[in-house]
């Protein structure tokens, strides 16, 4: 005679299909759960998002601006697109910077937030050194690190006292124009000193150096009211030969009285000539009286 089966006691709840299909089920759900909690929170925080950058509680309340000279106010706040009304959180300032930078007079912007919904917009001009006139080419200015940065424009730009440069050419570098080369080194180097002269123009020759051209102050009395005197001073040295240069003037108004300096050549500090307005060329071997 078959014994009914007896259920084993020794068997664990855990082990019975009903329990394992319950669990499951709440995996399953913890799993589920989980983009869909991603989702609502994602949903929650584009919703608020919107309703900072779309508030107009959030409002830019004011824009500082610093280092504008030749630009103004009004000008940056276009070039930043800040002429309207804007979202204090939704500008993005790094398109902004870009933005004001692009314009050719403006050299570096930063734009920071800052408290009480307040934008500090701060830029670096660029500081003009001279003008360079390229053959077939329009006229740009350089600036203190002689990189061009702008077509010169006499109209707009109005840099009546910037020497005038002449004799150097573009050549292409790092994928861009620029002026470069121990001819444009020591036009530079002239610039950079504190010379007792303003430079009207300067030549450059490849082979003889620079020419400046500076207003007449080596006449007792100047040939015209804006006469120019030319100087040949090669490559080197020029503080040396502008100081040399005045002390010849010195020496020829005291001792030969009626000669007129027109030019002088100084391109050997010690063997320069003077050039005078009846044509005389006077050696400068003048040392015991300069």
């Amino acid at each position: 005679m078959n014994e009914k089966g007896r259920q084993n006691r020794y068997k664990k709840k855990s082990d019975s299909p009903g329990f394992m299909q319950k669990t499951n089920r709440q995996q399953l759900l913890k799993i589920a759960a989980l983009p869909v909690l991603v989702c609502v929170l994602s949903i929650a925080a584009i919703f608020a998002h919107d309703v900072v950058v779309q508030s107009p509680f959030f409002s830019i309340k004011k824009v500082a601006v610093s280092g504008e000279n030749r630009l103004k106010r009004k000008e940056i706040l276009v070039l930043a697109g800040l002429e309207a009304p804007a979202n204090f959180f939704g500008v993005n300032l790094f398109a902004m910077e870009k933005k004001i930078a692009a314009h050719p007079w403006i050299a570096a912007a930063t734009v920071r937030r800052s408290l009480f919904f307040t934008l500090d917009v701060s830029i670096v001009e660029e500081e003009p050194l001279a003008i360079v006139c390229i053959e077939n080419l329009s006229d740009v200015l350089i600036n203190t690190q002689g990189k061009p940065f702008k077509e010169y424009d006499p109209d707009q730009d109005k840099m009546l006292q910037l020497p005038v440069i002449t004799g150097v050419d573009l050549t292409l570098a790092e994928d861009r124009y620029l002026f470069q080369g121990p001819l444009f080194n020591s036009i530079l180097d002239l610039l950079h000193k504190q010379i007792p002269h303003t430079i009207v123009s300067i030549e450059g020759d490849e082979h003889m150096g620079i020419t400046i051209e500076v207003p007449d102050v080596f006449n007792q009395v100047p040939m015209t009211e804006n006469s120019l005197i030319p100087l040949h001073l090669g490559f080197d040295d020029y503080q040396k030969k502008l100081i040399k240069a005045r002390k010849i003037s010195r020496y020829i108004i005291a001792n030969i009285p009626g000669k007129t300096i027109c030019a002088m050549d100084l391109f050997d500090i010690d063997t320069v000539f003077v050039k005078t307005a009846d044509m005389d060329t006077l050696p400068s071997n003048l040392e015991k009286g300069v």
